[in-house]
C-alpha cells in the first residue's frame, strides 16, 4: 500500500519559511492520516477522501481558500479515476459547494460522468450538497487589489495504491486567479488525472501546458506499454521541453514504484509507504 499526494506549485515556498513550513506540515498530516486510511479502505475511497481533506485546508488552492476568476466568482474542478474500472468522472466550473472531489465521486455511478457550470451545481444540490462559499478575507484582499500571488499553479492531487493492489488517481484546483470566466483547466481532465490497472498519475502546473502535452495519460501509457515510471515522466518531460510546460506529477504503479517529478521547483509533496516523506 503506498500513497502520495501534492499540493501544487507555490512561489512563495523560496522565500517565505513560515508559510513553506505549514504546507509541509499540513501534507506530513494530511498524507498521514490518508496512509491509515487507506489501512482498511480501496484506492478510490482513500484519494477522495484526502483530496477533501486537502481542499478542506486553506493554505492549499482547491476548494477553501480557492482563487477568484476576473469576474469575482470562484469556480472549481475536479475529477476522480479509477485504474480498476477505467471509469472517470468530474466537474468542471462548479460554484458554492464545499467538496468538488465529493461531487466527482458520486457521479461514477451514471453515464454521464462530467459535468460542467449550472448542470454541475443541479447535480450538486440533487444529492444534498449545501452552498458553501469557499472564498477566503485573504484571497478576497487579494482579488480587490488584483494581486496574483500564490496564482497559477495550485492544484491539489492524491494518488494511492490499495491492498488490493487497485490504483486510483484524484485532482481538484481552485484555478489559476483573476482568468477568463469559466477557463477550463486540466484537472478535470484525462490530461491531468489519469490512472488504469498499471499507473495512476495527477498534475499539477500550467494547465494549457499540461492539457497539450496529455500528459497524465502519456506516462500512464508508457507504463503501461512497459516503461518504468520514472523513464516515462523523464520521457514525457523531455518533450514537455519543448513547448516549455510547466507541470509536476506525482505518481504510483502497481509494482509498487512511487515517483514525483516537476519541471520547476518548488511543488510540494508528501508520501507514505511505512515511512513518511515530505518534500518541496
Amino acid at each position: 500500500m503506498k500513497i502520495i499526494i501534492h499540493g501544487g506549485f507555490f512561489s512563495e515556498s523560496a522565500t517565505n519559511q513560515e508559510t513553506k513550513k505549514a504546507k509541509q506540515d499540513a501534507l506530513s498530516e494530511i498524507v498521514s492520516k490518508g496512509y491509515t486510511y487507506l489501512q482498511e479502505h480501496t484506492a478510490v475511497e482513500t484519494v477522495v477522501y484526502v483530496a477533501g481533506l486537502l481542499e478542506d485546508n486553506d493554505l492549499f488552492n482547491a476548494g477553501l481558500g480557492s482563487q477568484i476568476q476576473s469576474d469575482g466568482k470562484v469556480r472549481l474542478s475536479a475529477s476522480l479515476m479509477d485504474g480498476k474500472t477505467q471509469r472517470f468522472s468530474g466537474v468542471i466550473n462548479i460554484e458554492d459547494v464545499k467538496n468538488p472531489i465529493r461531487v466527482a465521486e458520486q457521479l461514477m455511478g451514471y453515464d454521464d460522468r462530467v459535468l460542467s457550470g449550472e448542470g454541475a451545481l443541479a447535480f450538486a444540490r440533487s444529492k444534498g450538497f449545501d452552498f458553501y462559499d469557499p472564498i477566503t478575507p485573504q484571497r478576497r484582499a487579494e482579488y480587490l487589489h488584483k494581486k496574483q500571488q500564490n496564482s497559477g499553479m495550485g492544484t491539489i492531487g492524491c494518488v494511492a495504491l490499495d491492498s488490493a493492489g487497485n490504483l486510483a488517481a484524484a485532482t481538484s484546483t481552485g484555478g489559476k486567479g483573476f482568468e477568463i470566466p469559466c477557463r477550463v483547466s486540466d484537472s478535470a481532465t484525462a490530461a491531468g488525472n489519469f490512472a488504469n490497472e498499471h499507473a495512476a498519475v495527477s498534475c499539477t502546473g500550467v494547465g494549457e501546458d499540461i492539457v497539450s502535452a496529455a500528459l497524465a495519460a502519456k506516462i500512464v501509457t508508457r507504463v503501461t506499454d512497459g516503461l518504468t515510471l520514472k523513464a516515462a515522466c523523464d520521457k514525457s518531460f523531455q518533450e514537455f521541453a519543448a513547448i516549455d510546460g510547466f507541470a509536476g506529477v506525482i505518481g504510483i504503479t502497481a509494482e509498487g514504484e512511487c515517483y514525483h517529478t516537476d519541471s520547476h521547483p518548488y511543488m510540494v509533496w508528501a508520501s507514505f509507504d511505512v515511512n513518511l516523506q515530505v518534500f518541496s
